[in-house]
C-alpha cells in the first residue's frame, strides 16, 4: 500500500496535469463526487486519497481520449 504522502504527491501531479493540458477541466475538479463527502468530517486516508487519485486520473484520461489530447 503506498503511504499518504506518495498518494498526494501523485493527487498534486495529476491535477497539475489537468491544469497545463486542459485548463478549461479545473472547474469541474470540485464538483467531482468523490471530493462532496456525504460525512461531516470525512476521513483523510490513504484508502480516500487513493480513490480520488484514481478518478482525477480517470477522469483526465476520458478527456484526453475524447478530445485526442496528449497525456504526460
Amino acid at each position: 500500500m503506498e503511504s499518504q504522502k506518495k498518494v498526494i504527491e501523485e493527487i498534486l501531479n495529476i491535477s497539475m496535469e489537468i491544469r497545463d493540458i486542459s485548463p478549461e477541466l479545473s472547474k469541474f475538479i470540485e464538483e467531482m463526487p468523490v471530493t462532496i463527502p456525504n460525512l461531516n468530517k470525512p476521513a483523510l486516508n490513504v484508502k480516500n486519497l487513493t480513490e480520488y487519485c484514481d478518478s482525477l486520473e480517470l477522469f483526465l484520461n476520458k478527456y484526453a481520449v475524447s478530445h485526442d489530447v496528449p497525456t504526460k
